[in-house]
């Protein structure tokens, strides 16, 4: 993997998956023009409703390695077997050209992958839910998952907390207002710096 050459500046928000960091970004980007979602590519298929350069880059397996070989990321992982996740270099160079703040999206290693590269043009944020129980029942209340999906990811999330130091700020999401509102303040601190 490779660094991109650095012309503006990025947040990145990492955490399990329950945790409400999407619902954040959501927030943050309709409260800030100037912040632009990076949109990440990824080697599944689209779920339904998902379209391709909106949600994500569908690359398929295949072509996700064939990314991987040519050194096109910023980062990427294997999620799960054959289940990659990645951020494309032309997709941030080309936001930071036309004058954007990059948000990131990303599980956690990426954000720690992509907080390396980036340094201090980067705020890495750590997003937590109050508790291991509280992330749980937020994933139930989903009803999106299978129960071999929801234990496989509860294991994860035992590991990505133990990563949250690792970060800039952990943002805890006790109530979602209030994350939201401590998630602005934290912006507006970087990007006024």
């Amino acid at each position: 993997m490779s660094t991109p050459k650095i012309i503006g500046k990025s947040i990145l928000f990492s955490a399990p998956s329950g945790a409400g960091k999407t619902t954040i970004v959501k927030y943050l980007l309709n409260k800030y023009p100037n912040l632009v979602f990076s949109i990440s590519a990824c080697s599944r298929e689209p779920r339904e409703g998902e379209v391709d350069g909106k949600d994500y880059h569908f690359l398929g397996v295949k072509g996700f390695k064939q990314k991987i070989e040519e050194n096109a990321f910023l980062e990427w992982e294997e999620v799960y077997a054959n289940n990659y996740y990645g951020t494309l270099h032309e997709v941030v160079e080309k936001l930071w050209s036309e004058g954007k703040t990059v948000v990131f999206d990303v599980d956690v290693l990426g954000g720690i992958n992509i907080k390396q590269k980036l340094g201090e043009h980067a705020l890495s944020i750590f997003v937590q839910a109050p508790s291991i129980g509280e992330l749980e029942r937020r994933l139930r209340s989903r009803s999106t998952e299978t129960e071999d999906k929801i234990q496989m990811r509860m294991a994860r999330a035992k590991e990505e907390l133990a990563l949250a130091p690792k970060f800039d700020v952990i943002l805890e999401n006790d109530h979602l207002e209030e994350a939201c509102h401590k998630a602005e303040e934290l912006v507006n601190h970087f990007l006024n710096s």
